[in-house]
């Protein structure tokens, strides 16, 4: 998966996060660095797999879950998720956000805790 750092053009007529998942080219990299792999490198290389495996297996909804709990993190918010202040925090955070995005994302995060 590819990092994305913010969310554009969210308002009321879009309220939408782009996910874009690269999870299956690493695997296949991963997959082909460890077929050349030395005794050494293959406890690595399998571990990395396993994790790049584990983090494809993400629903779009724990994705957006682990982004709010990172955008807050990144405003400093460490209160409750589920507060009204978080909603606060996460559109100053990201200033284009609409109050209905925000309450969906904060959804996300509710729904599935760290």
């Amino acid at each position: 998966m590819i990092s994305v750092k913010g969310i554009g053009s969210l308002s009321t007529k879009n309220n939408f996060v782009l996910l874009i998942r690269d999870t299956e080219i690493v695997g296949g990299a991963l997959r082909e660095a460890l077929a050349d792999a030395s005794p050494e490198e293959r406890p690595g290389l399998e571990r990395a797999i396993a994790l790049a495996e584990s983090v494809a297996a993400a629903t779009d909804t724990e994705l957006r879950a682990r982004w709010v709990r990172a955008r807050l993190a990144d405003a400093g918010f460490t209160g409750d998720v589920s507060s009204v202040a978080a909603v606060k925090a996460l559109r100053q955070t990201e200033r284009g956000l609409s109050l209905t995005a925000a309450v969906e994302l904060q959804k996300a995060a509710v729904a599935h805790p760290e």
